[in-house]
């Protein structure tokens, strides 16, 4: 059977593509499944695509590619066939019109399934009844404005099925459409099992993920981790995703003072890597159409604590069991189920195991299997009685013919064995890596993607001639990758980027490394080694896909642990490393306008090693539009200084994902200035008065 979805765009990241190219992926283990992506806003898919998934695009959005459809005339007028209602009914035009209609009019499919209402209503009107027309739901009945609702729901009837990914949600489709002959039916999304190490529950790190919308409700997690803080004041929240809230989201963790506390962290293409960081998930929804996120992170044993929200929410967790269940809407209900778990580790572990017990109900075999059956069902509903009477008939005739005259297929004559070529293969180095308690790297090179008897990993500095080379140990089994170890015991990576290669002993043949997971989780329990040079390494992949490291290399380094702002200052706790902390340690900042308008302020020693400075004058700021000072710790009068930053965890990048508010500190001469940190491209801390 040949299987067609229609997506709005496979090259982004979303819950509707995630969950398109998992069932995708689980189908085309038995059939021929093709992925027509309406754009391409992207040279590849920020999301894995099954390798025996074809992917199809139609309309190209890269301005530098040769393909790209900026400059056709049909792109300024609007599709006469998408509601303009529809919130990316602004994306399509009549170019997307000719596409699409040129695509169902060629295609050799049997079942074409759409994925979102401007696909939906495409399909009604445009699809034959040559495939079976399928639309999917990954809202839900009452979250479409009313246009689109209705466009849609006239629609309906010119589908074989319409496929919802909650029963509560198919309930509500058919009673509002009691007279629709139309088959409505429930079919959840599906999960795949994570490659990624699962969480051991241990991280003070609570995770979010989704789109930034409102009806996500960041704000109130944020308003009920403000509550988890005054308690727990260890504890952290990342918010993972993009969208149009992000700015009112940025302001009310300022509001709240929670910078230390909450970040922003952007998209990330591969949340399977980030779940298991986490001790808890949680998913604050006014409603959700099903809940992909909860189900990550259940595969990665981290237990979710969820709205009771229409839909999905209360069709996956079991209250107590394996997760919790809260109220829609209550900050204070909320904080109070964070702190349910967070102040239990054994619970978390629980519900975490219980979680991953549960979530395997949504593996992507069985739910394929549900899908194969409704295209089953809908195509035998359409198979006429005389053509069923047939089969049946031939059916029974050949249960009668003894077992050695039945026909057989004919067979093929075997394959010629290839010729035989000496020459190695072509490398095509792919590798993994995990970190460890000790913040040390292992590298784990696929075996499919690599030849040779000896191969070496070679780390080279990007930015320098430097190279390091490590050899790579070869496969235990058939299966199993070449490893490599990266301890801080036997490698002095200077301070930079690192980029990794495999190169071929035999023949010196190199290769850049492609990223797998990349997986950090040690980072967050792992401390620098004592007694040495500070170092430390945090392995990511690039943006266009390599693996690389982010090295850090100094003699001694002043880790900022909380970075607080009051009405009235700016304070800054954190540890020494490499160095000794002395009674008359002091903060300083270094201008880049000059030594002129450098500060000091005392740096009170709070621990053996750990120390609090708080600033509350500024120097007067010189002829710069923005003045500017970096931040050391002199831990004695005879000492050099020390550089303040933030390093010791998996944050590659930390400048976009912490940011500061402002406050009013005082000038020698005794006016007011507006200063607040920021941090710089080599996760320093700064100060910045503009």
């Amino acid at each position: 059977m040949k299987i067609v979805f229609l997506l709005h765009n496979a090259y982004a990241i979303g819950g509707t593509v995630r969950s398109t190219l998992n069932l995708a992926g689980a189908l085309a283990a038995r059939h021929e499944v093709e992925i027509v992506s309406v754009f391409r806003s992207e040279d590849r898919p920020l999301l894995g695509v099954n390798r025996k998934v074809r992917l199809v695009p139609l309309v190209d959005e890269r301005p530098a590619a040769p393909t790209y459809d900026g400059g056709n005339p049909l792109m300024a007028r609007p599709s006469t066939v998408v509601p303009p209602a529809e919130v990316l009914a602004h994306r399509y035009n009549e170019l997307t019109d000719e596409r699409l209609r040129d695509f169902l009019e060629g295609t050799d499919a049997d079942v074409v399934v759409a994925t979102r209402p401007a696909l939906v209503v495409f399909l009604a009107r445009h699809g034959s009844r040559r495939f079976l027309r399928v639309g999917q739901e990954h809202l839900s009945y009452d979250n479409h404005v009313p246009d689109v609702r209705a466009a849609q729901n006239e629609a309906f009837r010119h589908l074989d099925a319409f496929v919802t990914v909650s029963a509560q949600d198919a309930a509500d489709h058919r009673a509002h459409l009691p007279g629709l002959r139309t088959r409505i039916i429930d079919i959840p999304n599906a999960a795949p099992r994570p490659k990624a190490e699962r969480s051991d529950v241990q991280a003070p790190l609570v995770i979010a993920a989704g789109r930034l919308m409102p009806v996500k409700r960041y704000d109130l997690l944020i308003e009920a981790f403000a509550r988890v803080v005054a308690v727990r004041p260890e504890w952290r929240l990342r918010i993972y995703g993009q969208g149009p809230e992000r700015a009112n989201l940025r302001a009310a963790v300022d509001a709240h003072r929670l910078n230390d506390h909450v970040f922003l962290m952007g998209p990330h293409p591969t949340m399977e890597t980030e779940w298991p960081k986490a001790s808890v998930a949680a998913v604050s929804s006014d409603w959700e159409s099903f809940g992909m996120t909860i189900l990550e992170a259940m595969h990665a044993g981290v237990p979710v604590v969820a709205t009771d929200c229409p839909h999905g929410p209360g069709e996956i967790i079991t209250d107590g069991s394996d997760g919790l269940l809260v109220p829609p809407g209550d900050a204070d209900a909320f904080a109070a189920g964070l702190l349910k778990l967070i102040e239990d580790t054994d619970q978390r572990r629980l519900l975490g195991e219980a979680a991953r017990e549960t979530v395997q109900r949504f593996a992507p075999r069985g739910i394929a299997d549900r899908y194969e059956r409704l295209f089953a069902e809908l195509r035998e509903a359409r198979t006429s009685t005389t053509t069923k009477v047939t089969r049946r008939v031939r059916r029974a005739l050949t249960a009668l013919l003894p077992q050695n005259s039945r026909p057989r297929p004919e067979e093929a004559p075997p394959a010629a064995p290839p010729a035989a070529d000496d020459r190695p293969r072509a490398l095509r180095p792919k590798a993994g890596c995990t970190t460890d308690s000790t913040g040390g790297v292992r590298i784990t090179v696929n075996a499919s993607g690599v030849s040779g008897e000896s191969l070496t990993l070679v780390l080279r500095h990007r930015h320098g001639e430097d190279e390091e080379r490590v050899p790579l140990n070869p496969p235990t089994g058939p299966k199993s990758p070449w490893t490599a170890e990266l301890p801080h015991a036997r490698l002095a990576l200077a301070e930079g980027r690192w980029d990794l290669h495999v190169e071929r002993v035999e023949d010196g043949t190199r290769r850049r490394l492609k990223a797998g997971l990349v997986e950090q989780r040690g980072l967050l329990s792992a401390r620098p080694v004592p007694g040495k040079a500070f170092a430390w390494w945090i392995p990511y992949a690039t943006k266009d896909g390599y693996l690389a490291l982010r090295t850090f290399r100094r003699p001694a380094h002043a880790e900022a642990t909380a970075l607080r702002t009051d009405d009235d200052s700016l304070s800054v706790e954190g540890t020494l490393h490499g160095a000794v902390l002395g009674e008359d340690a002091v903060l300083l900042g270094v201008s880049r306008e000059g030594e002129a308008h450098n500060f000091t302020t005392p740096a009170r020693a709070t621990g053996e090693q750990t120390f609090r400075a708080r600033i509350t004058t500024l120097p007067r700021p010189g002829e710069a539009d923005k003045p500017l000072w970096d931040l050391f710790l002199r831990p004695s009068e005879a000492a050099a200084p020390v550089r303040v930053g933030r390093i010791t965890d998996d944050i590659v990048d930390r400048k976009p994902t912490t940011k500061h508010p402002s406050t009013t500190l005082t000038t020698p001469t005794g006016k007011s200035v507006r200063a607040h940190y920021f941090f710089t491209t080599t996760n320093d801390v700064a100060i910045s008065a503009p």
